[in-house]
């Protein structure tokens, strides 16, 4: 492909390139440049892409797309955001394959995953078209399911994906929209027919730095969609909705003017029901998820498949098929009267609900066990802390993905918040013995949340991932306290 086609949607400062030459590949590692390609040199958080622009000549790079005019001779094009420009310039290497298919992007802090999962179930069911997934879990291409390591991909990898979709006659795409990927342009250039915003508390201020921060760079997906779905009962849903540049439509549990409304709401400890009130009908909703926050993630779904054009009685009948979500309010088997569940409840406000919603349903105590995330969001630790040892009969504090941290201090951390007396909370650093612990120490009807992993399978201590997996280390110590 051509220089000059590449760039057709880039505004360029400056050029000391002939863009008649042709570009074969397109890459932002120097380490994976090929001959004939045109090296992006992005600003990293690690490192500066334009310190490598020599080694990616030396690897062959035809040209390269940067900020500033290199100090070798390669070939060049200055623009004012490389990282917005490697959007660009990789939805063109692969043909626009987003303008090929009905794009759905799902941000907030939580309920990401399920809503996407729920709606690809409700669209393959309702409409028999094929639906890839980009998510946190898993990208998925229809039932092909891939790993994925963070919730966007990077645009290079996120356009490959799409063109892999688009050829296999993918019709919708769900996918997460991360803050970071907005922040970041991961997704600049690509047109979603909705956007969706489920929530907005607490995370990621490592990155954001404050609230608002963070709130702006959710508020950017609904400057680049056609509609707008938008949860009414959250804090910053009205933020949301002045900055939607896009017709919006509103879920609500309690305000009735909502275009969606939830009625007669009914818990139980394996699922939820309530009348869905929208546009004069009024339908009975059925999920087979437990926890209140469950209501909110099947109206995003409901919202979105009326915007998508589906009729609420076909959505209702497809939603009381949907299985739960792995890592989601997920249950793991045991044989005795007491129920152990998996959640990726990692922020103060995702711990909350979930503590809260088994603390309606449950006949016993409530127990959470929990860490937080090292080289993350230092802040919210002592919110965590303050809110399981209150909310929780009993709390196990212990390690989650340390990373580069001491797990010591992390913990450190989470107890500063903890204002309650030691009968209520035990700290296990080692997170195989709290699991242990937890299970050796139960009562009748207790619900026990291991909450924070949730669909991980890994812990990461430093910068290495260890295998573990809480269903099998649940399983293994049932096993071997059988025998």
């Amino acid at each position: 492909m051509k220089l000059k086609q590449l760039l057709s949607k880039v505004e360029i400062l400056e050029t000391g390139a002939d863009l008649e030459i042709e570009i074969g590949d397109i890459s932002y590692d120097s380490r994976k440049t090929k001959k004939g390609d045109l090296f992006v040199a992005i600003r990293g958080f690690e490192s500066d892409g334009h310190r490598f622009i020599a080694a990616a000549e030396k690897a062959g790079a035809a040209a390269v797309l940067c900020e500033e005019k290199p100090e070798t001779e390669i070939p060049y094009v200055i623009v004012k955001n490389s990282r917005k420009a490697l959007a660009l310039v990789s939805a063109e290497y692969f043909g626009n394959p987003a303008e090929e298919m009905t794009m759905v992007g799902v941000t907030g802090t939580n309920g990401k995953t399920t809503t996407t999962l729920l709606l690809k179930h409700v669209i393959e069911q309702s409409l028999g078209a094929k639906v890839g997934l980009i998510g946190t879990n898993q990208n998925m291409i229809g039932e092909l399911a891939m790993e994925t390591e963070r919730t966007t991909p990077e645009s290079y990898e996120l356009q490959k994906l799409f063109r892999e979709m688009a050829n296999a006659s993918c019709k919708y795409v769900i996918m997460e929209v991360s803050s970071h990927s907005l922040a970041l342009d991961r997704v600049a250039g690509v047109r979603f027919k909705l956007g969706v915003f489920t929530n907005l508390t607490q995370d990621h201020l490592d990155f954001h730095h404050t609230m608002e921060e963070y709130a702006a760079a959710k508020a950017l997906l609904f400057s680049n969609c056609d509609k707008a779905v938008i949860n009414l009962d959250d804090e910053w849903g009205g933020y949301m909705r002045e900055r939607a540049k896009c017709p919006v439509f509103t879920y609500s549990e309690t305000k009735l003017e909502a275009d969606l409304v939830a009625k007669d709401i009914r818990l139980s400890p394996s699922s939820v029901k309530f009348c869905a009130l929208a546009d004069g009908d009024i339908e009975r909703i059925s999920l087979g998820i437990p926890g209140r926050f469950s209501i909110y993630n099947a109206m995003s779904v409901i919202s979105s498949a009326l915007l998508l054009g589906l009729p609420l009685e076909k959505i209702a009948d497809t939603l009381a098929t949907a299985s739960g979500v792995k890592g989601r309010v997920e249950v793991v088997p045991t044989p005795e009267d007491y129920t152990i569940l998996i959640d990726y409840a990692h922020t103060p406000d995702a711990l909350e609900n979930v503590i809260k919603s088994m603390k309606e349903v449950a006949a016993g105590r409530v127990v959470v066990l929990f860490g937080c995330g090292g080289d993350r969001d230092k802040t919210k630790r002592p919110i965590m802390g303050s809110i399981a040892v209150s909310l929780a009969d009993f709390t196990i504090i212990t390690s989650d993905n340390p990373r580069t941290e001491m797990p010591s201090e992390i913990i450190a951390d989470i107890l500063a918040g903890v204002k309650a007396p030691k009968n209520r909370y035990k700290v296990i650093e080692d997170r195989k013995e709290a699991i242990a612990f937890a299970i050796d120490n139960h009562q009748k009807d207790d619900v026990i949340i291991l909450a924070g992993k949730g669909h991980e399978t890994y812990q990461i201590i430093g910068k290495t991932k260890h295998h573990m997996d809480e269903r099998e280390i649940v399983a293994e110590h049932l096993t071997s306290k059988q025998g």
